[in-house]
């Protein structure tokens, strides 16, 4: 049981390191490229590098192999999030990075899958992510395969009628191996979410909606809590779950956490010195973790 422990805890530092280091090289390319979102990509930072660390069955060899599982982003403005992990793990050169939101680049604003080897669904208008989630897992109880669809979702998702359409389909046709996943930063383009468009109380919501729903709401940021989440997924794979995951918009730096300014704000050169510096000393504390 120590040995368990032991590598558990091992595995888990090395993907907060992880998570942190694409954080920091996230916002450093934002800052170089002048725009993009910091906001959104910091808030699901340990979501996706778990996922792509250590969840997923995907081969970045063969980005259309047709039994990897399946990621929609779709909250898709986290794009700079997504094409760091992709890179890193190999699905198009790490210095394409560079290149990001430039003329003639496969790395857009926003994630398309005609391009972008990795990216299973273009998106950027809020809303299609859950519906097309729920279409590829209807897909594979049809073909008879057993690859899983991880839809990550925001607020600005839930804001839209589309979503809540394709929740109640989701109830009805029950596809398996469906995991919603709600990144719950609780802050939009314009300000809280509360008071743009209230969602409280989500998770009643979603079971009103005859939706299975995790337990508790966790902590999106540990990823102690997004393998105990993982682990109550597999135990409900039948049909479809949703996941609620309470994160931080503009997460790692003091003064773009909470706050709807850096939803997608150019970092001017006097910030960004500041939250490199805040982002590179977590990092040392993680790196330490693992050392």
């Amino acid at each position: 049981m120590n040995k368990i422990n032991r590598m558990n805890e091992t595995i888990i530092n090395k993907l907060q390191y992880l998570a942190q280091k694409s954080r920091l090289e996230v916002f450093s390319m934002i800052h170089k490229r002048g725009n993009g979102h910091w906001g959104g990509s910091a808030s699901c930072a340990e979501l996706l590098t778990t996922l792509y660390y250590h969840i997923l069955n995907v081969d970045p060899s063969q980005p259309q192999w047709e039994d990897r599982d399946r990621v929609i982003l779709s909250k898709g403005h986290a794009a700079p999030m997504l094409y760091n992990i992709l890179a890193h793990k190999g699905f198009f050169p790490l210095d394409e990075l560079s290149a990001f939101r430039s003329l003639g680049s496969r790395l857009q604003g926003h994630p398309c899958m005609l391009e972008t080897p990795g990216v299973d669904l273009s998106t950027g208008p809020l809303g299609h992510g859950i519906s097309v989630g729920i279409g590829m897992a209807l897909a594979a109880g049809l073909k008879q395969k057993k690859y899983r669809t991880f839809v990550i979702a925001g607020e600005g998702c839930l804001n839209e009628g589309q979503s809540w359409e394709a929740i109640m389909s989701a109830a009805k046709f029950k596809p398996a191996r469906l995991i919603i996943m709600i990144d719950y930063n609780k802050v939009q383009l314009d300000g809280p979410g509360d008071k743009i468009m209230p969602l409280e109380p989500l998770a009643d919501k979603f079971r009103t909606f005859n939706l299975k729903v995790a337990p508790v709401v966790y902590d999106g940021h540990q990823v102690s809590d997004i393998l105990t989440s993982w682990e109550w997924a597999q135990q409900n794979q039948e049909e479809p779950c949703v996941i609620i995951y309470r994160t931080h918009k503009g997460k790692g730096v003091s003064f773009t956490e909470d706050n709807h300014i850096w939803h997608g704000c150019p970092i001017d050169d006097a910030s960004y010195e500041m939250g490199k510096t805040e982002l590179e000393n977590n990092l040392k504390l993680y790196a330490d973790e693992i050392n």
